[in-house]
Order: C-alpha cells, then structure tokens, then sequence
C-alpha cells in the first residue's frame, strides 16, 4: 500500500492546503512590490535657487511625480549642489545626476553644433519655431547624432520656447557697433564669436556669478536671459541701462536630460507620460514666461529706476553679418555644425515667411490702444 492518502477526506484536505499556499503567495507579491516602492531621481539645475528658470524645473519635476501618481519621483537640486552649472552634461551621462534642466549652449565647449539649438540669429526664427524644426525639422535627429558624437549617454528634450534675449546691460547706452571695442562682456556658446566679433573681450560665467563679476568691475557689461531672471539675479542694483533686443540668442529654449540608462529602465508607459509632460511644462512655462516677465519689465522701471534702451539697428545689422562669418568658419571646421545650419535654414526659409505674411503686426494695434511702447531708441 503507498503512501498517498485513499480516504475521502484526502481530496479536500489537498485542496485546502494549495489554497493556503496560494493565498499566502498572493498575499507576498504585493508585499515585494511594496518594498520596491516609487522610482527615485535626483537632478540639478544649472540655476540658483532664486531664479525663475529653477522654478521651471521644478515646475516640469512636479508634473511627472503629479501624472505619475508618485511612482516617480523627481527631486531637483539648484547650480552647484552637486555639480557646477557648466558640469550638468557630463554630471547626467555619467550617472552622477540622474537628469537635469539647463540650456544646450552651456555644451558649446563639446561640440559647437549644440549651441544652434538657441544662440544664434536661427534664420530669423523664434525659439517656438525652433521647436518646431527640432520635432518636425530633423532636429530631434540630428541632436541625437550629435550626442553620440561626443559620447553623451543621455536622453534629451528640448522645451520651453524663450523670448528674444537681451542685449544685456550696461553703464551707457550702446549707440553704434564700436561701442562694444575693449568692453568687458558676458555671454555663451556662439555668442562669445558674435561678440568677440564685435570687439568685446569676452569672459563666459553661469547666472548666478555674473552680478557679482559685475559688482567687482570684472565685467562691464553683461546679458543673461529676461527681465524676471535679470531682476531676480540683481543686475538692476549694478547698473541702470537695459537694452532690449539681440540677435545673438532670439530663439532659444530649455533642455531637460535625463540619464539614457536610467530612462531605458523605465517602464514604456513611465516614458510616454514624460514625453507628454515636456509638452505640458512647454506651453505651461511659455505662459508663466509672459505674466512674470511683463511685470518685472515694468516693475524694473517703475521701482527700480531703470532706464530701457532698444538696440540700434546697425547694431543688429552688424551681428548678422559677424554671424556669416562665424557660420562659414564653424562650418568649415565642424561638417556637422555644418549639417544643422543646413537644415536650420530650409525649415526657417518657409516657416518665417509663413509667420511673416500671416500673422499681424501688433504695434498698430498697442499704439492705438496704449500708446507708444515704453522703451526707448537708443
């Protein structure tokens, strides 16, 4: 006789014990997938805590934990907090951040081409256009390539379109293209070309340094980005002249980074709610960009004492035609530079003629309403 049980009783005693085991089995997985908890990152900003465009990045960071339900959660550090501002790049594909918020000039120093995704004249582009190249031009593909170039391991979304920059700000009003000889000046990427063109002697610092750089007389003049940022950082305590309009960065944006390896562990779903929260955070910042920064503008001039210039137009004549000739050389010496310039310019040719003939111009329509602009001709 085996040992296997004949009774009646044997049967249901079976069943009892695979239910128990089942049950307790059930019972484990959800306690292992407790344990695993929610997906941890940590980034950095290339901006000090008090800018605006750290609140950007917060702003994106709080969108994915918020549309993940907390199964990510993304904790953004200022510039500095791990790394310096100009270190982000390497920082993220490294693995030392698991991603990042920045500008893809602050790259320039790895491969010129990235700084076409912003400063430079873009064709006559704006920054939303540029987007438009980026996701509908080839520019996705071509940032790609280029990251590979230079052995980047990270993933990158190019957002938030930026109002033409500044010319920046200065002791005296720049009247002619001369006035930039000898003049210590702040700027990046292309621009330091541009600039250098121009005459200045060019030193390339992070936001958050320039004011003081200014406040010791190591600069003499300087530009950044807006009139929010630019009043937040201090510039208005170190000079009293803002001059308004610039080819040199009049179409750039944001880059949010993230670490490849770290993204393609991600769940799909995880990496289509991030996708789709870089557009969200696009138009929401393009927004906030407008109601902060007019009423900083006018709060720069009423409260601050500030007197507003707009930059001659020999003056942006003059840029352009600096930036013939820094496109030929950086073309010559970087055949991929060569390539995005390319196909900036055939996606800019009908794009900017299009918004030309289409859309109204609005100083008709704000001078019959309000009167002249505020801002002065130099």
């Amino acid at each position: 006789m085996s040992n296997q049980e004949t009774t009646p009783e044997a049967p249901r005693r079976r069943f009892l014990k695979g239910a128990a085991a089942a049950g307790a089995a059930a019972l484990a997985f959800p306690s292992v997938v407790k344990a695993q908890g929610p997906i941890s990152m940590r980034w950095q900003s290339t901006w000090p805590q008090k800018d605006i465009f750290h609140e950007y990045a917060l702003d994106f960071a709080k969108k994915v934990n918020d549309m993940t339900g907390g199964d990510l959660k993304i904790e953004v550090l200022p510039a500095g907090a791990v790394v310096p501002a100009f270190g982000l790049l390497d920082a993220v594909s490294k693995g030392t951040l698991d991603g990042g918020h920045g500008v893809l000039v602050y790259h320039y120093g790895k491969q010129t081409a990235l700084a076409l995704w912003g400063s430079s004249p873009a064709y006559g582009m704006d920054a939303n256009m540029l987007l438009a190249w980026h996701k509908y031009g080839g520019g996705k593909e071509l940032l790609n390539k280029l990251y590979a170039s230079i052995g980047a391991n990270v993933v990158s979304f190019p957002y938030g379109p930026m109002a033409t920059q500044p010319l920046g700000w200065f002791k005296k009003p720049i009247g002619k293209p001369d006035d930039f000889k000898g003049l210590k000046f702040r700027t990046v990427g292309i621009s330091i070309d541009l600039f250098t063109g121009l005459g200045a002697a060019v030193n390339a610092l992070p936001g958050g340094e320039i004011v003081p750089a200014m406040d010791r007389g190591l600069l003499d003049a300087a530009e950044f980005n807006n009139a929010t940022s630019d009043r937040l950082l201090g510039f208005a305590d170190v000079s009293k002249v803002f001059m308004l309009q610039s080819y040199h960065q009049n179409a750039e944006q944001f880059e949010i980074t993230f670490n490849k390896t770290k993204f393609d562990a991600l769940p799909d779903k995880m990496k289509k709610i991030i996708e789709y929260a870089v557009e969200a955070a696009s138009a929401d910042m393009s927004w906030k960009a407008i109601d902060r920064y007019s009423k900083d503008y006018i709060e720069l001039q009423t409260k601050d004492k500030v007197r507003v210039y707009k930059t001659p137009a020999a003056v942006l004549q003059k840029q352009l035609q600096i930036f013939d000739e820094v496109l030929v050389k950086k073309s010559a010496d970087n055949p991929m530079f060569k390539e995005v310039a390319a196909s900036q310019k055939a996606f800019a040719a009908r794009a900017v003629k299009w918004d030309l003939d289409t859309n109204v111009r609005r100083e008709m329509a704000y001078n019959h309403y309000f009167g002249r602009p505020a801002a002065k001709k130099s």
